[in-house]
């Protein structure tokens, strides 16, 4: 893959927040990047966005009530050709009717390379040709505020790094929710914080998407291969706050086998030096 031919888009996402009747203006800058060797022909797509199973894969062809904003948004320049090292910002219009009902709406713009490619199953197709920037809308007036934190799941053995923490959170609303999720890492015999780093909130958020649930997944890294900690994961939703700590032991199996080989040549050799002494005493 020739990386010197990836553009760029930004942002990746909007949040917005609109009433019945509305007229929204906004834009995405797309780059073509200064090392690029060749022009770049954009084309511009609105699609719908959803997203499937607990992992949220993304999903930009199904069409539902949470979709109709696509046929909402109009973009401005849906076409053009970027030289390297240039950059446009397209623009694009969301008329939201009046009677749209309350609640999310969710949509894309797919930026591609080639004119020819419809909507694609991800964020990025072949991390070349096609990426998108979403759009989530969240229209004023009977918004529904109903979920829960599933589980907050800490390991308590893993046998390598990094280890792996998980939450599942589910949303029944009608609009998306913004899960805070919070990770702290101490040793557990110095409580030095291994992480976040200074700098570091050690948070990131995460868009529970209207009746979904969706499995949380982070791994932390920048523990040692061998060693003991507290780990406390914190998450913030729905004006509630979920927390887990639990000690963590990072023994690679390795260092088990080594153990336990140590332990049985230990009592091997006890019990020999028993035998060996009551058989000397059997012989006095």
């Amino acid at each position: 893959m020739d990386t010197t031919n990836i553009f760029t888009v930004t942002p990746m996402s909007q949040d917005i927040t609109l009433d019945a009747g509305d007229v929204y203006e906004g834009s995405v800058t797309v780059a073509n990047p200064a090392n690029a060797s060749e022009d770049f022909e954009y084309r511009v797509v609105v699609s719908p966005y959803a997203v499937e199973g607990d992992d949220y894969e993304a999903d930009f062809l199904s069409e539902s009530v949470r979709t109709q904003v696509v046929d909402w948004i109009t973009v401005e320049n849906p076409t053009g050709t970027l030289k390297p090292n240039e950059t446009v910002s397209v623009k694009f219009t969301i008329r939201i009717p009046e009677t749209a009902p309350a609640g999310g709406q969710y949509a894309a713009l797919l930026i591609s390379s080639n004119t020819d490619a419809g909507p694609s199953s991800g964020i990025s197709v072949n991390n070349v040709f096609e990426m998108a920037s979403l759009i989530y809308v969240n229209i004023s007036g009977e918004t529904i505020e109903d979920g829960a934190v599933l589980e907050n799941k800490i390991p308590g053995f893993v046998t390598a790094s990094p280890i792996r923490v998980s939450a599942l959170i589910t949303n029944n609303g009608n609009s998306h929710q913004i899960a805070r999720v919070g990770l702290e890492v101490k040793d557990a015999f110095s409580s030095t914080v291994v992480y976040p780093t200074p700098g570091d909130s050690g948070a990131i958020n995460e868009v529970i998407m209207p009746e979904t649930s969706h499995t949380v997944t982070r791994d932390i890294s920048g523990v040692s291969t061998i060693g003991v900690y507290e780990v406390t994961q914190t998450i913030d939703y729905l004006h509630e706050r979920h927390q887990a700590k639990q000690i963590v032991v990072v023994c690679p199996i390795w260092f088990m086998t080594l153990v336990l080989i140590t332990i049985v040549t230990v009592v091997a050799a006890i019990v020999y030096r028993i035998k060996s002494v009551r058989r000397r005493k059997r012989v006095l």
